[in-house]
């Protein structure tokens, strides 16, 4: 057995989004400001920053102008700023009505927030932590975590590479790294799969709800110059979701003639016949959101999970030598569906408690005053005012709900003193199928929308062919002895890149998983009934490549 190459450093990042850097950054001012020798290193398993970054995105720069105030000097690409801002029911797939101002919650509202590509945000704040010191390995996946003796947190370990579908080692195979580190901070994103380890170890959630998610599925398209207005942000409810899930739709004007749309299906929705990913198609056939893409071209394509669950799901976020910040922890706005400002808000609080720990002689290796920090901070204080955000939309519904967040909102300020909660899990509320009728969705015109392996082939998607699957399931018999007869096997339809099909095959049912199409959204890790699938990192570099997303 080789031994395991080690790298230490002061610390550890994993993960190259918002939160990650911005954390980085912080902690590299912070030492220069004070004259002191940090090391930090930042692994990103994409094969460069930015290139499994999704979100909508519109963005409130008030944590960016916190880490650069000079932002706009230093050309980071915000460039568009919010100038038309709508919210529209959508009766049926041809009847619309849009809110007036005043009846939109008032965390929804945009003035001063920013259409922006998030990956090309986070290109650019890759490029200020190089400039300050901190080391980026990108195509580098952190496969676990590495405990001491104390079982603290000592750092990661990198994945193997070059290693066979069968486990054997390949022509140039090479041992993952052990990167240890003081603190190691982890920034992965929603459902991060060794932050979903780190709350099952330490026991983080034990006085959380559980977590609540959506699935966001996008586009971006090339539309033609006359149709192009810049800064127009337009979000919809209601068809094509409708009761059958909570969420919305989106569509943003970029600048340099492009448009992005998108759909978030709330993932707590209870018929197992919905395919989240069919729902966007027909919704870009509606007027309202058609008018927009005709005449365009379809550039991008890509899907991410969204933690919506806010305040209530939270998990405590520290523990003996790491943190766990941005939407690794569950750190989104619900009441503003955003979450990048408040994931970098929590990066900088994280670099702040750190440089501040590595300056204690003998300090604790549990960062214990973060936690006072993020709670006094402006991030604890817009997620106490939305606490109950998600779970009364849950209880109420999308209407009903909407109502209750309007008056708690906009004339309360998020006071009104009722708890709700929500203590079940998305997984949980799948129904049987024989509760429900099957959906007979319509096929794709090819011109709004579109066929799954068409959309993956736009998420520039690709794995190493012969690899052991990053999907793993811990019992191969229960997709087609357990959700196949009670749920007509949902992954057919809950995953928005056609990764899992069930095919027959001498008079038997198979269930096929085509791991080589996944685009990381998650979505099988949260929603699967059995909670039989557990994602885990492919080889460094694997995944999807979306180049303005």
């Amino acid at each position: 057995m080789l031994e395991r190459e080690v790298m230490e450093f002061d610390v550890v990042i994993v993960g190259g989004g918002p939160a990650g850097l911005s954390s980085a950054c912080r902690i590299m001012q912070l030492a220069q400001e004070q004259e002191k020798e940090v090391s930090v290193c930042l692994v990103e398993k994409g094969s460069e920053v930015g290139a499994h970054i999704l979100s909508g995105a519109v963005v409130d720069p008030i944590a960016l102008n916190e880490l650069f105030p000079n932002w706009k000097e230093m050309g980071a690409p915000l460039n568009t700023q919010v100038n038309v801002d709508e919210l529209h029911w959508l009766h049926d797939d041809q009847v619309s009505r849009q809110f007036s101002n005043w009846m939109i919650p008032q965390t929804m509202h945009n003035e001063g927030n920013y259409v922006i590509s998030l990956g090309n945000l986070c290109r650019w704040l890759a490029e200020r932590a190089e400039e300050l010191g901190v080391e980026i390995f990108p195509g580098f996946s952190a496969a676990s975590v590495a405990y001491d003796e104390n079982g603290h947190v000592e750092g990661i370990i990198t994945g193997d590479m070059g290693v066979a579908a069968d486990g054997a080692e390949k022509d140039g195979y090479m041992q993952g790294m052990l990167l240890k580190a003081k603190y190691t901070v982890f920034a992965e994103g929603c459902r991060g799969h060794l932050g979903k380890q780190l709350i099952q170890h330490f026991s983080l959630d034990k006085h959380s709800d559980p977590q609540h998610y959506g699935l966001g599925i996008k586009e971006l398209w090339d539309v033609p110059a006359e149709q192009s207005k810049p800064g127009t942000v337009i979000h919809t409810a209601g068809w094509p979701l409708g009761s059958e899930a909570g969420g919305g739709g989106f569509l943003y004007h970029l600048e340099n003639n492009q448009v992005v749309v998108g759909l978030i299906t709330d993932l707590n929705y209870k018929n197992p016949f919905l395919s989240p990913y069919d729902e966007f198609q027909r919704y870009k056939h509606h007027p309202l959101i058609s008018t927009h893409l005709k005449g365009g071209k379809r550039v991008s394509y890509g899907a991410r999970a969204i933690a919506k669950g806010g305040l209530r799901s939270l998990p405590e976020m520290v523990f003996e030598g790491g943190v766990l910040i941005g939407c690794d922890a569950g750190t989104l706005n619900p009441g503003k569906i955003k979450g990048t400002h408040t994931a970098m808000k929590t990066g900088i609080l994280a670099a702040e408690s750190i440089v501040s720990a590595l300056s204690t002689e003998n300090a604790e290796k549990k960062l214990t005053d973060f936690k006072e920090a993020f709670d006094a901070s402006w991030v604890g204080e817009e997620l106490q005012k939305t606490r109950n955000f998600v779970p009364v939309m849950h209880k109420l519904g999308t209407f009903f709900g909407g109502a209750y967040n309007w008056v708690d909102q906009n004339l309360c300020s998020g006071a009104l003193p009722f708890n709700f909660t929500d203590v079940i899990p998305d997984y949980a509320t799948l129904e049987a199928a024989e509760k429900h009728q099957k959906i007979d969705y319509p096929k794709p015109d090819g011109l709004l929308s579109f066929d799954k392996l068409s959309s993956v082939f736009l998420s520039n998607t690709n794995h190493e062919e012969d690899q052991p699957s990053h999907l793993q399931l811990k019992d191969a018999n229960v997709p087609i002895q357990q959700n196949l007869p009670k749920y007509a096997e949902p992954a057919q339809r809950y995953c928005p890149a056609g990764v899992y099909e069930v095919v027959e095959k001498d008079n038997e049912s198979i269930f096929q998983v085509n791991s080589q199409n996944c685009i990381h959204c998650k979505t099988c890790d949260i929603k699967d009934p059995a909670q039989n699938i557990t994602w885990v990192t492919p080889e460094g570099s694997g995944g999807p490549n979306y180049p303005n997303m």
